[in-house]
């Protein structure tokens, strides 16, 4: 067994880590972030952000990121891969969770690192696959800028399909450069909104909140419609019968699979009307 790392510490990331360390090295793993998401995810939660290091050297990264005092989500899970199975890892996901403290804790694992989160008390709720599909082609009628509507209006609909209010985090995403962001009304109602963002490869829709799979399909059009010569991603929650068939229906090929899993508990949200996860990082 690889010996433990000497002078290992664990530490508060800062914004500049998490934009030069943390997102690159996200991006190498395959994870495909956000060409601007390090602004807003930090600001989400500063303290919730961390870096194992040694010497001054980076070797891994995780965080977990309070949303108010009820519910944290683990995300970032990383360790550079010539310094794995030396507890470093360990080390980091113990000040992840006393970050977290007794919230509600959710994360979304690769099917590698399942069985571990499975040991450290996290149980599987569903799976989430990410699907790829080209973007571009003609934008069907319906769909309005969110801009054009009332914040308390967004806020609310978001913190009903999302396991806690998130004020802080939905202001930077749905502000975020290179963001667009639609929603579809029914009777003087929300009955729907989706963000498409800039990732390191193509675009990715997330969240994609919708009364049904006619709104979906509307708003998820919509947004391709905008990345023309582009992939379009979509992490789609496969406890939504209708956010897979929507998958199938659009030719989407899926690239990724990740799990969704609890620990102290499991949040109510509606399953439904979930057709595409904000991120893997942030839940």
């Amino acid at each position: 067994m690889p010996d433990p790392v000497e002078g290992l510490r664990v530490r508060s990331m800062t914004l500049e880590e998490l934009r030069e360390v943390a997102l690159p090295w996200a991006g190498a793993e395959g994870w495909n972030p956000g060409l601007n998401d390090a602004e807003v995810f930090f600001a989400t939660d500063p303290q919730g952000f961390f870096l194992a290091e040694a010497g001054g050297e980076p070797l891994g990264c995780i965080s977990a990121v309070n949303y108010g005092p009820a519910y944290s989500f683990l995300g970032f899970f990383l360790v550079q891969p010539a310094m794995r199975g030396r507890g470093i890892g360990r080390a980091m996901s113990q000040a992840a969770l006393a970050h977290a403290g007794e919230r509600i804790m959710g994360l979304d694992g690769v099917v590698a690192q399942q069985a571990n989160y499975r040991a450290a008390g996290f149980a599987p709720a569903f799976r989430s696959v990410r699907y790829a599909r080209p973007g571009g082609g003609p934008e069907p009628l319906g769909a309005m800028e969110l801009a054009a509507l009332p914040w308390e209006m967004v806020l609310a609909y978001d913190t009903a399909h999302f396991p806690a209010p998130r004020p802080e985090f939905l202001r930077g995403w749905l502000a975020m450069p290179g963001a667009t962001a639609l929603g579809l009304m029914e009777g003087g109602e929300l009955a729907g909104y989706g963000v498409l963002r800039p990732c390191q490869e193509g675009y990715k829709v997330g969240p994609l909140f919708a009364a049904g799979l006619d709104q979906a399909r509307t708003l998820y059009l919509s947004l391709a419609s905008r990345a023309e010569g582009a992939t379009v991603y979509l992490d789609a929650p496969h406890n939504n019968p209708a956010a897979v068939e929507l998958a199938g229906e659009l030719g989407m090929e899926p690239v990724f699979e990740t799990a969704r899993m609890y620990k102290n508990g499991a949040p109510a949200w509606p399953a439904e009307e979930v057709f595409g996860i904000t991120t893997f990082e942030l839940g």
